[in-house]
């Protein structure tokens, strides 16, 4: 367990770090990290401000240090390692912008979106070839869910539907 001791903050460090660390909007890992240097600054122990903020106190020491080499950047999270997005932040703003909009408005013949009509839409009509289950992640991630099927009573959504099923067979239960 080595000594570490925070530098002299600027005056601008100061002000950023005493702004987040009691933030109720940021994130929460950095008004977390921002309170870190903040108790530091007033004099607290690593222990202590490991005890009030819930993390062992080498992790404090550690946002202590990274703190002293980087200023400011140390509050933000480095890049991970791993596999880089397939798709890119512009490609999935067009998938939930494409699933927000109303087939109908896009000239498509149809009044509502299925996962299957999407990702072929998205194909043919904006170059993304994307799997029915990421769709599905990126629009349940982005908090937005499917409606369940609704039963129709009264009138037909398609006025010629009489016409239509006059001319064959109708099959129980398919949708398509």
């Amino acid at each position: 367990m080595a000594l570490v001791c925070l530098r002299d903050l600027t005056p601008a460090e100061c002000a950023a770090v005493q702004k987040l660390a009691h933030s109720r909007t940021a994130r929460a890992y950095r008004v977390q990290r921002a309170q870190i240097i903040w108790r530091a600054r007033c004099g607290e122990s690593a222990s202590a401000i490991a005890a009030r903020v819930g993390l062992d106190g080498e992790t404090v020491r550690k946002r202590i240090r990274r703190f002293n080499a980087e200023g400011l950047e140390a509050l933000k999270d480095r890049p991970r390692s791993g596999r880089r997005p397939t798709y890119s932040p512009e490609q999935t703003a067009t998938v939930i912008a494409s699933a927000l909009s109303k087939p109908q408005t896009l000239g498509l013949p149809f009044a509502a979106w299925t996962l299957d009509r999407l990702a072929a839409y998205l194909h043919e009509h904006k170059g993304i070839a994307m799997q029915r289950s990421r769709i599905d992640e990126i629009l349940l991630h982005e908090g937005l869910r499917w409606r369940k099927h609704e039963t129709w009573f009264g009138e037909r959504v398609d006025p010629a539907f009489a016409e239509k099923r006059s001319h064959g067979p109708v099959s129980a239960g398919l949708v398509r």
